[in-house]
């Protein structure tokens, strides 16, 4: 069987482009160091989104049917945007911040609601807010099949002044 000169071209050109490496999620330069190998292989799931706007929700409330009387004041960031990658359904991030707890719990993403809720120390809501008001900012969420979950808010790459 031979080939027609355009095919031998086309076929050259095909055998020069590199081969498609195992695909990295997007964000992937803002991942820590895997240094306990938790992120086995590809994500089965990620949730990239541009945060466009926020909101900040700081609430107050008393369940009377307790004694004594429990006064809470939780505090909440609301965070919506576009979502960034091929296959994100995601619309909001849910922010709640704990000033208690020695332990937070686990990010969740409900793919129901299209909601991501992620738990931080109450001590890191000054950093987020800063963040949000100067920089470009994104939140991605990763799930992997061994059932480890990452997630964050982080700014694009800003040039130092």
């Amino acid at each position: 069987m031979t080939l027609s000169f355009r095919s031998k071209a086309a076929l050259m050109l095909l055998l020069t482009l590199p081969l498609p490496a195992l695909a990295e999620p997007m964000h992937a330069q803002y991942l820590p160091p895997d240094e306990l190998s938790v992120r086995e292989g590809e994500p089965e799931q990620q949730q990239l989104l541009q945060i466009t706007e926020y909101s900040v929700v700081v609430g107050s409330q008393r369940q009377s049917n307790q004694q004594p009387i429990p006064v809470t004041s939780p505090l909440t960031l609301r965070l919506k945007g576009k979502p960034m990658n091929k296959g994100a359904t995601i619309s909001e991030v849910l922010i709640h911040f704990d000033g208690e707890s020695k332990s937070l719990k686990k990010p969740a993403y409900d793919e129901s609601t299209r909601i991501l809720t992620l738990f931080y120390p109450a001590t890191q809501y000054r950093v987020l807010v800063d963040l949000l008001r100067n920089e470009k900012v994104y939140c991605q969420f990763l799930s992997y099949a061994n059932g480890h979950v990452w997630a964050d808010v982080h700014t694009g790459s800003v040039r130092a002044r």
